[in-house]
Order: C-alpha cells, then structure tokens, then sequence
C-alpha cells in the first residue's frame, strides 16, 4: 500500500511529465498491465474529477491501468453515490488519497453563476441536483462584488467549489472518518488548468 504522501507526490510528478511533455512509456503498457489487473485491483490514489472531456485524468497524471479510481461528475460534485465509492475504493482497495479535481473554465460553475445571476432555476431536475452543490460558492462570490472578468470569477468559484467538497468528504463520519483518523487517509483538492496542462493543488 501507498501512503498519502508518496501518492501525492506520484501525482504531481506525473502531472510535470504531462506538462513536458515527457510521457512515461511504461505508462502505456496496456496489454502486459491487463493481464497484471485481471484479478485484482490496488489503485494509489482516488480521483474526483469532472465530466468535462479535456480533462482525462489519467492522461493528466500520466498514469497507466490499474494506478487510479476515478469517479467523474459534472462539477466534481459530490453525493451519496460519490461518498459510498470513495468509501469502497479506500477501504476494499487501499487507497489512501482522495483528490477533488477541479478545472478552469468548468461549464457547471458557469452554469451555477449563471442561475444565480439571473434567479432561474435549471429546468431539468437532474442538472438542478448538479447547480444546487455549486450554487453557495456562486452566491458568496457574487455578494463580495468587484470587477473580476467571468473567466477569473468562474475560476473562483470553481475553486471554492472544489474546497468545498473536500471539506465535505472530510467530515463524512463512518469509514471515512476512521481511515482520515486512524490510517491515513487524505483528502485534497486540486485545480487543472486548461491552457497549461498543470495542476495545482489547493
């Protein structure tokens, strides 16, 4: 098993290899990992991430099959659905860091500003599931004013969001209040930027 701190660190030195350019080969080994992972699974980290096609999280980290458990949702949100499987994941598997990953320029934050701006409520109940998460950091961003462009503003939020949903996850009681307590569960959140490629953590 991996522990939290050396996790991270694979992280972020995937994500430099990314931003470089410089992709590992091994990484790519698809057929001799398969055979490797037919019967069991033992992923490092547990990534949150958004649906959002331009961030493919383990082209960003640069890790191969079998590395990462990565539960993605419009708005790297997250829900009983979402608790319950990072439960399985750091508990059955062994993963001990959970990192919420964020984006610049995330469409559903967009969409939460949007409806607080202009008082509406999205039509399909569904996506209003998916508003409602992210709608608090809107609003707070919003009552504080200033002259921020929408791509900065959205960013904001974005990141308030994602600090959001690590606290959540982190006060969650049974399994993962005991893994955070007792074995060294993390749980971070991290921001990726569309234009550079590289991820910063919160």
């Amino acid at each position: 098993m991996i522990d939290a701190e050396d996790a991270l660190q694979r992280l972020r030195d995937g994500n430099a290899r990314f931003v470089a350019g410089e992709i590992d080969p091994d990484t790519r080994r698809h057929a001799a990992r398969r055979e490797q992972l037919a019967a069991r699974q033992q992923p490092f980290a547990i990534i949150l991430g958004c649906s959002d096609s331009r961030v493919p999280v383990e082209i960003v980290f640069d890790q191969g099959l079998g590395d990462l458990f990565v539960i993605r949702v419009a708005g790297n949100i997250v829900s009983t659905t979402q608790l319950g499987s990072i439960e399985f994941a750091a508990d059955n598997l062994g993963a001990r860091l959970v990192v919420v990953l964020g984006h610049t320029n995330c469409g559903a934050v967009d969409a939460a500003l949007e409806a607080v701006e202009r008082g509406t409520v999205p039509e399909s109940d569904n996506l209003r599931l998916i508003v409602d998460r992210i709608r608090p950091c809107a609003e707070r961003a919003l009552s504080r004013g200033g002259n921020r462009g929408r791509a900065e503003l959205v960013d904001l939020v974005g990141q308030a969001s994602v600090r959001s949903t690590v606290d959540t996850i982190r006060k969650t009681p049974g399994i993962i209040g005991r893994l955070t307590g007792e074995e060294g569960l993390l749980v971070v959140g991290a921001q990726y930027s569309l234009a550079t490629g590289a991820v910063d953590f919160l």
